[in-house]
């Protein structure tokens, strides 16, 4: 017989470092969750990524307790900032170009985001990845 599901939320933790202290404590234990059987299980699948990078993750909790987890990839911008070393982008992008990056380093994000993409190839991944450049105000060239 199938787990009934109660529901499912989004955080974003940054990776290998889930800790039971706000957001993610309170957010996980006002469903029910096992707290710290969420922050082992996922600093554990998180170890080999870079630490601290903000991870998107969906859990599923279900109605005996357990849950689920799927962790995906972390941002666009997050992968774009370092790559072009900034902080954050532009306050006016559009107008402003706060930096650039080049067409191998658009082509290695998006290499590196093509399970979470909405992207057949490639190509498509890198505009994509170019779009967000633009409305953060990071140039290529």
């Amino acid at each position: 017989m199938a787990k009934k599901v109660m529901g499912t939320m989004k955080l974003q933790v940054p990776a290998g470092q889930a800790n039971p202290s706000p957001p993610v404590g309170p957010a996980l234990g006002q469903r029910g969750i096992n707290i710290m059987e969420f922050c082992k299980a996922f600093n554990a699948r998180t170890q080999e990524m870079e630490q601290g990078a903000p991870c998107p993750t969906v859990i599923t909790y279900y109605q005996d307790k357990s849950f689920t987890m799927d962790i995906k990839t972390p941002p666009a911008s997050f992968y774009l900032k370092k790559a072009a070393k900034l902080k954050s982008g532009a306050t006016t992008p559009g107008r402003a170009t706060v930096g650039t990056v080049t067409p191998a380093q658009v082509k290695e994000i998006a290499e590196a985001k093509m399970k979470d993409l909405n992207a057949t190839d490639i190509e498509s991944a890198m505009q994509i990845i170019l779009g967000s450049a633009r409305s953060m105000g990071i140039e290529v060239k």
